[in-house]
C-alpha cells in the first residue's frame, strides 16, 4: 500500500498564504493586536482561523511550486489585503481618541495622559477610557464575530494571485479615517456645547468678582461637571460608536 504525499508542498504553500492574509489582519486588529497581547496569543488564533477557512477557500489557491517569483509576489498580495482589512478595524476604533481627545480638553484635562494599551503610546487618560471600553463592548456585543465573516467574504473581494485595486483599497482607507474623525466630533457634541458655555460663565463671573481666583473654582468645577455629562451620555455614545463599527464591517463583510 504507497500513501500518495505529492499533495502536501503545495498544500503546505496554500497554508502559509492563506495564514498571511489572516495573520497580519489579527496582529492589526484591535484587542488582539495589542503590543501588550503576547504574540503567542494572536498567533495562536491566526493559526486556528486558518486552519477554518482554508477548507473553503483551498480551491483558490492555484501554485506552480517550480515557479518561486509568482509565489513570493502572491505572498506580498496576501500580505496587502490583511493589512487593509486590519487597518480598516484599527482606523474605526480611532473615533474613539478623536472624540476622547476633544472631552479631555473640553473638560480641562487635556495634559492628563498615560500609556494607551491599544496604541502603544501616550495618550490622553479620557480617550484610552473610552478605547478600552468600546474594544470591550465590541467583544461583548459579538461584533468581532464579523470580523471573522469578513475574511471569508474576502476572498470574494480579494481573490488571490490578483493585484489589488489600488485605488478602490485608497479610497476606502481615506474614507474610514474620515468617519473616523466625523464621528468622533459627533461623540464629543456635547462637550463642545459644554467647554465654550462654561468658559462664558466664567469670563462673566471673572468681570462681576474681580477678585475671585477664577482658575482654582473653574479648573475643579470644570472637571466635576464635565464627568457628570460624561456619565449621563456614556450610554448614547457607545450605542453611537457601535452602530458606526457595525456600518464599516458590514461593508468588510457584505456576504453576512
Amino acid at each position: 500500500m504507497q500513501i500518495d504525499v505529492s499533495f502536501l508542498p503545495a498544500l503546505a504553500a496554500a497554508f502559509l498564504l492563506c495564514f498571511s492574509r489572516i495573520g497580519t489582519m489579527i496582529m492589526l486588529l484591535p484587542g488582539l493586536g495589542e503590543q501588550s497581547v503576547p504574540a503567542r496569543v494572536w498567533l495562536t488564533v491566526a493559526l486556528v482561523l486558518t486552519a477554518v477557512l482554508l477548507p473553503l477557500h483551498r480551491q483558490d489557491y492555484t501554485l506552480d511550486l517550480r515557479a518561486l517569483g509568482p509565489i513570493v509576489i502572491m505572498l506580498g498580495q496576501e500580505v496587502i489585503v490583511g493589512a487593509v482589512l486590519g487597518l480598516v478595524a484599527r482606523l474605526t476604533i480611532s473615533s474613539l481618541q478623536v472624540a476622547g481627545a476633544v472631552v479631555a480638553q473640553q473638560m480641562g484635562l487635556g495634559f492628563v495622559t498615560a500609556v494607551d494599551p491599544s496604541q502603544g503610546q501616550q495618550g490622553v487618560i479620557v480617550g484610552n477610557f473610552l478605547s478600552v471600553l468600546g474594544i470591550t463592548l465590541v467583544f461583548a456585543t459579538d461584533l468581532h464575530y464579523l470580523v471573522i465573516a469578513a475574511l471569508n467574504d474576502s476572498y470574494s473581494i480579494f481573490k488571490p494571485g490578483e493585484t489589488p485595486a489600488f485605488g478602490d483599497v485608497a479610497n476606502l482607507l481615506s474614507t474610514t479615517v474620515a468617519g473616523a474623525f466625523r464621528v468622533g466630533v459627533q461623540l464629543s457634541a456635547p462637550f463642545l456645547v459644554f467647554g465654550p458655555l462654561f468658559n462664558l460663565g466664567l469670563g462673566v463671573l471673572s468681570r462681576l468678582m474681580p477678585q475671585m481666583q477664577v482658575f482654582f473654582v473653574g479648573m475643579p468645577l470644570s472637571i466635576l461637571v464635565g464627568f457628570l455629562i460624561l456619565f449621563i451620555v456614556i450610554g448614547a455614545i457607545m450605542t453611537t460608536f457601535l452602530s458606526h463599527t457595525e456600518s464599516v464591517l458590514r461593508i468588510l463583510a457584505p456576504n453576512s
